[in-house]
């Protein structure tokens, strides 16, 4: 069958042939339909520092899907070939592909933007990849009153919009604290979602915070960063680290907004054939996209 690899540890990933996955007594054997890029395989593809101190060689990546399922192994009693099933193998009936293929970063962003209440809040995202956009556009779902969203890239400031943000700024043109003047906010954002592991973007958002604010992290620094603690103790503020999703209860709430209006397919920008992998990277660190998908049902 044909899959992505991480053949060498050097920078790239490469088309290969491997063989079909054999079937245990409690496996299930997906036939993948469709697959998202996620910002993992962008570091094995770049094979930066993470990744090299991280990703065992060889490898076959991939980890966002959506496909059907072809056999099941003598124990397994819950699921049934034909059942299009998605990451974490849930159900996903009468939900779109596409979607369906990006469940997984779409719980990350479910999770987080979903750690602390927002009903009513002002939220303040830090960095708009699709992530970062998605858990916006769930925080404005689900009842938040303003949902401010930072970035320096415009492609993706203005695909946050497009997603029904209140304001989607570059810090380095306006400030946060003049977003909260033209507001009308008096005290800074109840909530923040960090979705950038950028330190600047980090230190922005605790300046930024109400005394109580909560914050929630997702993104991940590419290395050590500090920050004055001081504004920590002192604001009362509360820092929560994120990682996947709460099974099975934020796949449950993300089924729910699905179904009952949110849209989040505008988030997918790209949607390529398996064999124009390499494009898709591309577009990915060049920052021109949302969330890249590949075709996988033409082989």
């Amino acid at each position: 069958m044909k899959a992505l690899v991480k053949r060498r540890a050097e920078p790239g990933l490469w088309l290969e042939n491997v063989p079909e996955p054999k079937v245990g007594i409690n496996d299930v054997l997906i036939r993948v339909h469709k697959t998202g890029i996620c910002g993992t395989d962008v570091h094995i593809y770049k094979w930066d520092s993470w990744a090299a101190k991280t990703i065992p060689v060889p490898m076959v990546i991939g980890h966002e899907f959506v496909g059907e399922i072809v056999e099941v192994g003598s124990n397994v009693s819950d699921f049934f070939p034909g059942q299009i099933v998605s990451g974490e193998g849930h159900v996903v009936c009468a939900i779109d592909k596409d979607v369906a293929a990006i469940f997984d970063p779409f719980g990350n962003a479910v999770h987080t933007a979903l750690s602390f209440p927002v009903l009513g809040e002002d939220v303040l995202v830090t960095g708009a990849g699709p992530i970062g956009i998605m858990a916006a556009a769930v925080a404005r779902h689900a009842g938040a009153r303003f949902v401010v969203i930072t970035d320096v890239n415009p492609f993706r400031l203005e695909l946050a919009r497009k997603m029904g943000v209140t304001v989607a700024v570059n810090p380095q043109e306006k400030s946060i604290q003049e977003v909260q003047k033209e507001l009308g906010m008096q005290e800074g954002f109840d909530v923040g979602l960090e979705m950038s592991g950028n330190a600047r973007a980090f230190r922005d958002m605790l300046a930024n915070m109400a005394h109580g604010g909560k914050i929630a992290m997702l993104g991940i620094p590419a290395e050590e960063m500090a920050i004055d603690w001081n504004t920590v103790i002192f604001s009362m503020l509360t820092i929560k680290g994120i990682y996947g999703r709460e099974m099975y209860e934020t796949w449950y709430k993300m089924t729910v907004m699905l179904e009952s209006g949110l849209d989040i397919k505008p988030v997918i920008t790209h949607r390529l054939n398996y064999a124009e992998y390499e494009r898709g990277f591309e577009v990915m660190m060049e920052g021109q996209s949302g969330r890249v998908t590949l075709d996988w049902e033409t082989i």
